[in-house]
């Protein structure tokens, strides 16, 4: 029996200049994992809706100028512009959606088709995602993709896996998690909402959840009733509202379906999401990575998936 195959994919942008340098090579060492390939897309899109307010937004340049430091240290193998080709999203899109969607990002500014490129691009028989301003701690003696993959061949209901969101505390591994979550037996929490800042899927399970529902920006307003193409054809007509998260079409279909998301429950591996990007976090970052991959956390930082920044300083 073949051993399954994993990709890693991760996406950058201009947004993700000030400090791509550190995380990537970070979660790369972390992982300390066989990938068949390490893809790192390039979204090079003008930016739009709340990315437009990020902090130190680089050029253009300096993107595929780090892009090719990565690439030639070996921290990636490939590295790909996104495809934001009309006879790509036609070729691709029908797959993925059960109307048509000609947009690349959504209602947010956010990739749609980012996330669909990275998984469809991808070599592996799984593909580990991980958004690039994530930070992620894995003891020496413990492979979480390793312990995945093996929990998701004998469970057929598992759609993504996880590390354990924010370092474990004495209350329980997910102490301040505010989705609703239930914990199984055979070691993870089960949640029927998925998140698009890391996850790992089995390319071919994944396949089994598509096409998901096209919804936009005022889909929690209208009647049910009202179909996908009308949605969009308001959206555009009147220049307000546009395409939903894709991890909230992808939620849709969880809710819709018997396939869920699992947390690890492990202190043996875990990860923390900087929620800002400002000045004092891209100063610590260096320092805040050291700690994190010895293996240490401020007892604030328990129980808690965002970076609680001050408590690093």
């Amino acid at each position: 029996m073949s051993v399954p195959s994993c990709s890693l994919s991760l996406l950058v942008a201009r947004t993700d200049v000030q400090f791509m340098m550190q995380t990537l090579p970070h979660l790369v060492r972390m992982c300390n994992y066989p990938f068949v390939d390490r893809l790192l897309v390039l979204d090079t899109s003008e930016l739009a809706g709340d990315y437009l307010k990020r902090p130190g937004i680089g050029t253009l340049e300096q993107l595929r100028d780090c892009a090719q430091q990565l690439l030639d240290a070996g921290v990636v193998d490939r590295v790909v512009d996104l495809d934001r080709s009309k006879a790509y999203r036609d070729r691709i899109y029908p797959k993925h959606f059960d109307a048509y969607v000609q947009e690349t990002h959504n209602y947010r500014g956010a990739p749609v088709l980012g996330y669909i490129f990275c998984i469809e691009e991808a070599k592996g028989d799984y593909v580990l995602f991980f958004d690039s301003d994530m930070l992620l701690y894995q003891s020496p003696n413990y492979n979480w993709i390793e312990a995945g993959i093996q929990l998701m061949q004998v469970r057929p209901d598992i759609a993504n896996v996880l590390p354990l969101a924010g370092p474990p505390s004495d209350q329980g591994g997910l102490a301040y998690q505010k989705a609703k979550c239930e914990y199984d037996p055979a070691g993870f929490y089960r949640f029927k909402r998925f998140t698009s800042r890391r996850f790992m899927v089995d390319r071919q399970r994944f396949n089994d959840l598509l096409p998901l529902h096209v919804s936009w920006l005022n889909s929690r307003r209208k009647p049910r009733w009202m179909p996908s193409w009308f949605e969009i054809f308001q959206a555009r007509f009147t220049g307000k509202g546009g395409l939903a998260r894709w991890e909230d079409l992808m939620t849709e279909r969880f809710e819709a379906t018997a396939f869920f998301r699992a947390d690890l429950d492990t202190p043996n591996a875990w990860t923390i999401h900087p929620w800002g990007h400002g000045e004092e976090f891209i100063q610590a970052l260096p320092d805040i990575i050291q700690k994190i991959e010895a293996g240490w956390y401020p007892p604030e930082q328990a129980g808690q998936y965002d970076l609680q920044l001050k408590y690093w300083l």
